[in-house]
């Protein structure tokens, strides 16, 4: 079986393409999320799961929970393609495929700062800015409280990872006097 990212990639592209000629990256990011949500919910699990219901039906049931979404054709026959195809249960991964192709054509990355407290507006704005300095992109910060790291932060923005966490230092230290 191939990987799902690998399946989801081209139809993640085909909407990308779709909402970045309509220029509409942020409705098509909206509804993608939307119908995220929307397959992942248990009672729209059990009907796409139901091997008694056709592809037809099943993109119909999820039409019908997504009329105020998907108004518009591209919409309806992207949600009738994937059903088709028998991918409606892909959405997640499309959606991750979708938001990281937008990204890139923004250049904006989206990064976690974990702190021991909440981050003022100025450290928000101090950590914005030297991460868009060293990533050439901008910056949208996402502050998570961890009263476990008892002072510094963890940032994550992508692949990059920098542990500036007392803990980490403390594990840093341990580790290179050996214990």
């Amino acid at each position: 079986m191939a990987d799902t990212t690998t399946v989801a990639r081209p139809y993640a592209r085909a909407a990308f393409e779709v909402a970045r000629d309509s220029d509409s990256l942020q409705r098509w990011s909206d509804f993608l999320n939307m119908l995220s949500a929307v397959v992942q919910d248990p009672q729209m699990v059990a009907v796409l799961d139901n091997p008694d219901l056709g592809a037809d039906t099943k993109g119909e049931a999820v039409l019908e929970v997504c009329a105020d979404s998907a108004s518009d054709d591209e919409t309806r026959n992207f949600i009738r393609t994937l059903a088709e195809n028998r991918r409606l249960p892909l959405l997640p991964k499309i959606t991750a495929v979708f938001e990281h192709l937008r990204a890139e054509a923004e250049k904006t990355v989206a990064a976690e700062v974990i702190s021991a407290r909440k981050l003022t507006k100025a450290q928000e704005e101090e950590i914005s800015s030297a991460l868009a300095k060293r990533l050439d992109r901008r910056v949208e910060i996402r502050n998570t409280v961890d009263s476990s790291l008892l002072g510094g932060a963890i940032i994550r923005a992508g692949d990059l990872v920098i542990d500036g966490s007392a803990r980490g230092k403390l594990h840093k230290l341990a580790v290179a006097m050996g214990q």
